[in-house]
């Protein structure tokens, strides 16, 4: 196993940025947005702990992760109206945990599982060029479930 860990930076300045798939091996991630949209696709990462530092104002946050996935949102400061919007409820304890650093103003961080997150990946044109490239190469397509 490699033990130099390397940070990968994330940016969504006034523009929509989606990593789908199996964009990254990092674990560790630096995400910068201001009135942006950011989609982090994090279901093939293979790391026990995720950990993603955001600084965020009036911005858009959506965390592709796995069924199993603990978030773990206690060092995030909200500042104005934000929150964290997980709609499963509480998954189980034993999945890899993903830690939220840092601080949002006046945006929000919303958690997809399952098939929510498999929709999500499909509805983009990221996917349809998967599609296209699989088709071409004779692979199949990996955007819709990096696993």
């Amino acid at each position: 196993m490699n033990t130099l860990q390397t940070t990968q930076r994330v940016e969504a300045f006034h523009t929509a940025t989606k990593k789908l798939g199996r964009w990254t091996d990092a674990s560790s991630f630096e995400l910068r947005a201001h009135r942006g949209y950011a989609v982090l696709d994090l279901r093939a990462i293979e790391a026990d702990e995720i950990e993603i530092r955001i600084d965020a104002g009036r911005s858009a946050i959506k965390l592709l992760v796995a069924d199993d996935a603990v978030i773990d949102q206690w060092d995030l400061r909200m500042i104005g109206r934000g929150k964290v919007k997980d709609w499963t409820g509480l998954p189980s304890q034993s999945g890899p945990r993903i830690r939220l650093i840092g601080e949002i103003r006046h945006g929000e961080v919303r958690i997809s599982r399952g098939g929510v997150a498999v929709l999500t990946a499909m509805l983009s044109r990221e996917f349809v060029d998967d599609c296209l490239r699989a088709h071409r190469e004779g692979t199949a397509p990996t955007v819709h479930d990096p696993a």
